[in-house]
């Protein structure tokens, strides 16, 4: 509709009101504004339509231009090395860990460990009072000195015997060489006699010199039950077996200790000892992962309680898979040369299986699983989205092997995926994503 509003747009006056005047030409003047303004109408209407068209196709383009493109997040396809991420959770024990009983019955007479006690291995931690051992002790060294006695008297009985023998073997070779040489001189009776004695003082030779191998024996045979009550007397000084530390103690000064033989049944032991150098941690490693654990592996060891991370590393495991829980018994030593770690604390331990250097990669957040496929977002080099199949290998907890599919350099989308779709042109400017562990820092 034409309206004064657009007249007065389009420039036209507006229509002047009916002016009487006393004179003829003054009405005719009026007249005359009256007809231009009707005849001009069109004209105006049709320039005020066109002014709003005009104003109307601007506003659409301004519209059309404040439409922003979508931005997305996106990660391009890098190179670099990956395992897959295995957490276990388990107590740290002591490698080594024993109760020290006594070898020998006998009353605790000095004490030198307490709990929480320092020891090397071989130092002293108590000293028994052995009675019937010391005496015994005294017993072996009379009877190795009286044995000693009976060798020195062997000893002078076979070299009397030996200097008997010698001069009558002297006798018989002389008196037989002048019957041999000069017969009807000597006769065969002093030669047989002469003879005769020789043969009995080699045989005085010879029991003299078994009866020297007996006192002998007979003083190997004490020194030898010497050395076995001195060996049972040492056990009266209990030691330690390895270096350690003392986690228990269950004796005092004056304690009985019953000798901690199989057949004692109220042998008590002296101290729990612990190996507080290295402790093991026992893991159990899932089926779907034994084929990847090897001794050697590096282990990071994360004790919550400590707020500390200690390295270690897979040292030994079962070669069988138990039953029960469809896991393998491993073993993964943890060195403590600061002593920072004590028995039972809880610890995590986190391993990397199936490690492999130089693979393209990309963010596990760029995966969609549906059924038995996997697929990402690509941003193409004009920006526009495709939906790519890829096959995926190992995965760790932020990134995934891409073994096809992606190219290197490629960018996939990170950010959310919701409302985007195949062939839309976006702007993709890349992020970074967090990994899990800095996901739980920033919690």
């Amino acid at each position: 509709m034409f309206t004064p509003q657009i007249a007065e747009k389009a420039g036209l006056q507006k229509m002047p009101k009916r002016v009487n005047n006393l004179n003829g030409f003054g009405v005719r003047r009026s007249r005359w504004v009256q007809i231009k303004n009707i005849l001009l109408m069109p004209v105006a209407f049709a320039i005020g339509l066109a002014l709003t068209l005009t104003s109307c196709s601007g506003a659409g383009k301004q519209v059309e231009a404040s439409e922003a493109t979508v931005t997305v997040g996106v990660a391009k396809v890098v190179k670099k090395s990956l395992g897959q991420d295995l957490t276990l959770s388990s107590e740290l024990v002591p490698f080594q860990e024993i109760d020290v009983y006594a070898k020998e019955s006998g009353f605790v007479k000095k004490l030198q460990v307490d709990y929480g006690t320092h020891v090397k291995t071989g130092e002293v931690m108590a000293v028994l009072e052995i009675p019937e051992l010391e005496a015994q002790l005294q017993e072996d060294q009379a009877e190795i000195k009286n044995a000693s006695n009976q060798v020195t008297r062997a000893q002078h009985e076979l070299s009397r015997y030996q200097a008997q023998y010698k001069a009558l073997h002297l006798q018989y070779t002389r008196l037989n060489g002048v019957f041999e040489s000069q017969p009807g001189i000597v006769a065969q009776q002093e030669v047989d006699d002469a003879q005769g004695k020789d043969l009995a003082a080699s045989s005085q030779v010879d029991a003299g010199q078994a009866a020297l191998e007996a006192a002998q024996s007979q003083l190997s045979v004490a020194k030898a039950k010497l050395a076995h009550d001195q060996t049972l007397y040492d056990y009266s000084k209990i030691t330690a077996p390895f270096t350690g530390v003392v986690t228990e103690r269950y004796a005092n000064l004056g304690t009985l200790m019953q000798a901690g033989t199989g057949s004692s049944t109220q042998a008590i032991p002296l101290v729990k000892l612990s190996e507080d150098d290295l402790f093991r941690l026992v893991i159990p490693v899932p089926e779907a992962y034994v084929r990847d654990i090897r001794i050697g592996d590096p282990v990071n060891v994360l004790v919550p309680s400590l707020n500390r991370s200690f390295p270690g590393k897979v040292t030994r495991f079962s070669v069988d898979v138990r039953f029960d829980t469809r896991t393998m018994h491993t073993e993964v030593d943890v060195r403590n040369p600061q002593r920072l770690l004590v028995p039972g604390l809880y610890a995590e331990a986190h391993l990397q299986l199936g490690r492999k250097d130089n693979i393209p990669c990309i963010p596990v957040q760029a995966l969609s699983h549906k059924a038995e496929e996997t697929s990402v977002l690509v941003v193409n080099a004009d920006g526009t989205l495709e939906i790519r199949k890829v096959q995926v290998g190992i995965e760790s907890s932020s990134d995934a092997e891409v073994t096809s599919g992606l190219n290197e350099g490629e960018q996939v989308v990170v950010s959310d995926r919701a409302g985007l779709k195949p062939g839309e042109k976006v702007h993709a400017q890349l992020v970074a994503v967090p990994t899990y562990d800095q996901a739980n820092a920033n919690q």
